[in-house]
């Protein structure tokens, strides 16, 4: 990991963001705020994180029904560990850990795991900008910058989302478009390789040909992230100060959409620098804000990393398995592509590229 470009990268973003953070600030009085808080709050935010984890959990077991059934049991320890890799590994690795555990213990493939994952962080994305434009009205005054990156944050998370569900309500179409690319434009040995990776990356898609997944999965991100900002509010009772619950919707949402930034493991800056800032606008003095913020960001670190590592050790996992997912090796797509065969379709799903309807055949 230390020799990769990507840690170094993000190593440089996440710098800058503790530089913007932390200047003209009094370190000493920062620690001195934290030594004085009140640290038996963070035990009822824990709690409503890991509430949150669970809704994590669930959603996911839901998006990934359509391609195999996996009880939440099966499914808990796996989202803890792909958390904690992303505590540990830059880039949010722990996305391709996650896929790559899933694989080992139900033979799921990556490509149609990391589909459903997008998918997640493509409704992460819209609810914190619903989170933004809710609380936005009661800021007394954001800087242009924040509001350009609203802006920026809004095109992206919808195109994508558009892209999706255009994708996934035109499988056919766009299994022409691709196999045409592919077969044109990469060379011979890689292309069977593409193709599954790209069919099973469809496949993955097939929650968002249901209006009814579609809402499922938007309010249980709702869920999942009222549940965090429960977190920030029960924090800041440790803390001489004292903002709207609102005002902490529009901190998580921009944080969080920060720290889709490439950063140093652990989002160490992308979650302090605007978090800071984000609270001065609300007027809470600077070292406070600061105190809070970096006390939030260890409450939020600490207690998945920690389970993360327990199930780790339980599921016999070591480093080289993540290494293996994070510089994702040959052998990870060739194990694919010899367990390549038909899913078979759930009935209550519409049908999927491996099984076409007439009417599909005509789009």
């Amino acid at each position: 990991m230390w020799k990769s470009w990507r840690f170094w990268v993000g190593a440089v973003i996440s710098a800058f963001f503790l530089i913007i953070a932390l200047r003209g600030l009094d370190l000493r009085l920062v620690w001195a705020v934290a030594k004085e808080a009140n640290y038996w709050w963070i035990l009822p935010g824990v709690v409503a994180y890991f509430i949150g984890v669970w809704a994590r959990t669930w959603r996911w077991h839901y998006l990934l029904r359509p391609i195999k059934p996996i009880s939440l049991k099966s499914m808990w320890p796996v989202v803890v560990i792909g958390y904690m890799g992303n505590n540990v590994y830059p880039f949010r690795a722990g996305e391709v850990i996650r896929a790559y555990v899933l694989k080992k213990k139900e033979g799921v493939s990556i490509s149609a795991s990391i589909a459903t994952i997008l998918v997640e962080r493509i409704f992460d994305g819209l609810v914190m900008l619903l989170f933004v434009f809710v609380a936005l009205p009661t800021a007394p005054g954001l800087p242009s910058w924040l509001r350009q990156t609203v802006i920026l944050a809004s095109l992206a998370f919808f195109g994508a989302l558009l892209v999706f569900l255009i994708m996934a309500a035109l499988p056919k179409t766009f299994r022409r478009w691709y196999e045409w690319g592919i077969n044109r434009f990469v060379p011979g040995q890689f292309r069977d390789t593409l193709l599954v990776l790209a069919d099973r990356f469809m496949e993955g898609l097939i929650s968002l040909t249901s209006p009814k997944d579609i809402f499922m999965v938007f309010l249980t991100s709702v869920v999942i992230w009222l549940l965090e900002t429960v977190k920030y509010w029960f924090v800041m009772h440790a803390f001489d100060f004292s903002v709207s619950f609102f005002a902490l919707m529009l901190m998580n949402g921009v944080v969080n959409l920060a720290t889709t930034l490439p950063s140093a493991p652990g989002y160490i800056g992308t979650f302090d620098g605007p978090g800071i800032e984000i609270l001065k606008v609300f007027g809470v003095e600077g070292a406070i804000a600061a105190a809070y913020t970096l006390v939030l960001h260890a409450a939020l670190w600490l207690p998945i990393t920690l389970l993360g590592f327990y199930y780790m050790i339980r599921e016999s996992l070591g480093w080289q398995d993540f290494d293996k997912a994070v510089q994702a090796k040959e052998d990870i797509v060739e194990e694919q592509i010899e367990d390549h065969e038909p899913i078979e379709p759930d009935p209550r799903q519409p049908p999927s590229l491996t099984q076409s309807s007439p009417e599909q055949e005509g789009l």
